[in-house]
């Protein structure tokens, strides 16, 4: 077997592949809510499976409508389909849910990515899992697009883009169908919804588009409404192709070297208005189910890997001087891309009902150009091969400040950033070894404070990214070998409000899986199978002062071993035993 080196070549191989796959926010106001089942689980079974929450509802009865039943995905055309709001529930609605229900039959297939427009409007991007000779996984996701409304309030085309290739090497056909359930408003407060949501897409039916390298844009020209009070953008850029691996990557003075992508293992979303810089949105090293080693990610996936979470930038800084009237170009841009993101965006206004024109100005932009990022080298090459690390940082701070001149007086908006990246990579190159270990973090801490005449409102939120990839490849002294792989990730997110300093809601959660795998090849390089199979998912989420949700779930050689659930949501313990679930009011 030739032994390549870094993790892209050792692993996709369409031989190796095809014989592995052959093988085998309770808003405080609605308080009268309700969980529905979390993903269907059979301990026993090799189905996909989840410790994902699913979405609070109210307790009234939802309207629904399907937007698409039982659609065969075979080739890489988009499918569309028509959208009518439901007539028994006229808007507003207390809550709007979408739900997914899909499925591949046995076989073999590659992971596909897929996304849901209504209109030009992203209503969902995520990845599908891999089948194997024995098993067609089914998969269940939930949304909430509640503060999306809006986009649902007329009738329009949608589009669904799952491509996919069967022939008779990869036979594998995904299915699937969506809806979207509405709530009427009840008793209480409705949550809050954007006046506006205006896509950043490919064309009126949609479509990501790819930003291959740095310069590469997703960019659109709005007139906008002349009131806008808030504005935000939610981000979403899924690393494709060569730039799948990225958090891989190495510096490029090396990167040929190590048989490795280059531009290092750091990338970011640059967001600007007008061309100048608007913020920030770091990207989330998602991991899909034919990454690294395909029986990892059996029967759980890796965080968000079958439903992604955008990433919202806070552009309210920005309200007044979006009001003026004029046209404005709204773009993002992925910094190091190496080919290439696929990216969307959204972006929301919320309106002043009672003014015909919001006026202001940003005030304090320290936001610059573009990251530093610092390489710090150490590699030695002998006669025993590489051996060393690459490291890069990336830390930056920054201000953001704006007002607006509205109807209830001037609202003063600041905005304090901190971002800071770390993507330290031990490699080890022998004749007969392989070994490299990631390492990466990203923190983020962003505070926001709104002053309304006597009232000053705090933001914080904090999210917490680790990674840590540990692979490692031994030749034996017969001549077989076996690479063994851990691969850990967390999604955490903080989230406190105050109004002059008492607080009137808080968050927190925490999505993180564990997988470990031992892939085994004879001594021609043959792939054997593999060995040693286990994962794991904890998924904990508070909400002041009114939920709770713990769910946790453990595998063994690609079967669901335990699934437990509890209202022991404590972020300092862990679950210790199985509870009926029951929300916690």
């Amino acid at each position: 077997m030739v032994k390549g080196k870094g993790i892209i070549p050792c692993i996709t191989a369409l031989a190796v592949l095809a014989a592995i796959l052959a093988l085998g926010s309770v808003c405080a106001a609605q308080v009268a809510q309700k969980y529905t089942a979390p993903n269907a689980s059979t301990i026993g079974s090799g189905n996909e499976a989840t410790a994902d929450q699913t979405i609070p509802r109210p307790f009234s009865r939802p309207c629904v409508v399907q937007l698409f039943s039982d659609y065969l995905f075979e080739n890489f055309n988009a499918q569309s389909f028509s959208y009518a709001p439901p007539a028994d529930c006229p808007g507003p609605w207390a809550k709007v849910v979408l739900e997914g229900d899909f499925a591949v039959t046995a076989g073999v297939q590659y992971d596909r990515t897929a996304n849901v427009w209504l209109g030009a409007t992203n209503i969902y991007f995520g990845t599908t899992p891999e089948p194997s000779s024995t098993l067609g996984p089914t998969w269940h996701f939930e949304s909430d697009l509640t503060e999306y409304s809006s986009v649902f309030a007329a009738p329009q085309t949608g589009t669904v883009d799952l491509g996919n290739l069967v022939n008779s090497t990869y036979t594998g056909i995904i299915s699937g169908s969506m809806q979207v359930q509405f709530y009427p408003l009840g008793w209480g407060f409705p949550e809050p919804v954007a006046d506006m949501v205006l896509p950043l897409s490919a064309g009126s039916t949609g479509g990501t588009v790819a930003l291959s390298v740095p310069t590469d844009t997703l960019s659109a020209t709005f007139t906008l409404p002349t009131n806008i009070e808030r504005a935000y953008l939610d981000v979403l850029a899924q690393s494709q192709s060569g730039d799948e691996f990225w958090y891989s990557c190495a510096p490029n003075d090396v990167a040929g070297e190590l048989d490795n992508c280059g531009n290092t293992g750091f990338r970011e979303t640059e967001v600007t208005i007008d061309g100048q810089p608007a913020g920030v949105a770091p990207i989330y090293p998602w991991i899909y189910t034919g990454g690294i080693d395909p029986f990892l990610w059996s029967p759980s996936p890796g965080v968000q890997t079958l439903n992604f979470a955008p990433y919202r930038v806070d552009l309210t800084p920005f309200a007044g001087v979006l009001s003026n009237g004029q046209p404005h170009e709204v773009s993002l841009s992925v910094y190091n891309a190496d080919d290439y993101f696929s990216a969307t965006a959204n972006l929301l206004l919320y309106l002043d009902h009672f003014s015909k024109q919001v006026t202001g100005a940003v005030t304090e932009n320290t936001i610059g150009a573009g990251p530093n990022p610092v390489v710090t080298e150490h590699l030695h090459s002998g006669a025993n091969g590489i051996k060393g690390t690459v490291t890069v940082t990336s830390n930056r701070q920054f201000k953001l400040a704006g007002y607006a001149v509205t109807s209830h007086g001037r609202v003063n908006t600041e905005i304090v950033e901190s971002i800071e990246f770390s993507n330290s990579q031990y490699y080890k190159d022998t004749d007969t070894q392989f070994e490299q270990n990631i390492d990466q973090l990203t923190t983020i801490s962003s505070v926001e404070t709104v002053t309304n005449g006597p009232f000053v409102t705090t933001s914080n939120t904090s999210f917490s990214w680790p990674l840590t990839l540990d692979i490692n490849y031994v030749v034996a002294a017969d001549g077989s070998s076996a690479q063994t792989t851990t691969a850990k990730q967390t999604y955490e997110q903080q989230s406190t409000q105050t109004v002059n300093g008492f607080t009137t809601s808080s968050s927190q959660l925490s999505d993180s899986g564990k997988h470990t795998d031992v892939l085994n090849f004879d001594s021609s390089g043959n792939f054997t199978g593999n060995t040693n199979q286990t994962g794991k998912q904890d998924y904990k989420f508070n909400q002041f002062p009114f939920s709770c949700f713990h769910r946790k779930i453990d595998s063994v050689a690609g079967l669901l071993t335990s699934a437990k659930q509890s209202t022991n949501c404590g972020f300092g313990s862990m679950m210790s035993e199985d509870e009926p679930f029951q929300a916690k009011f």
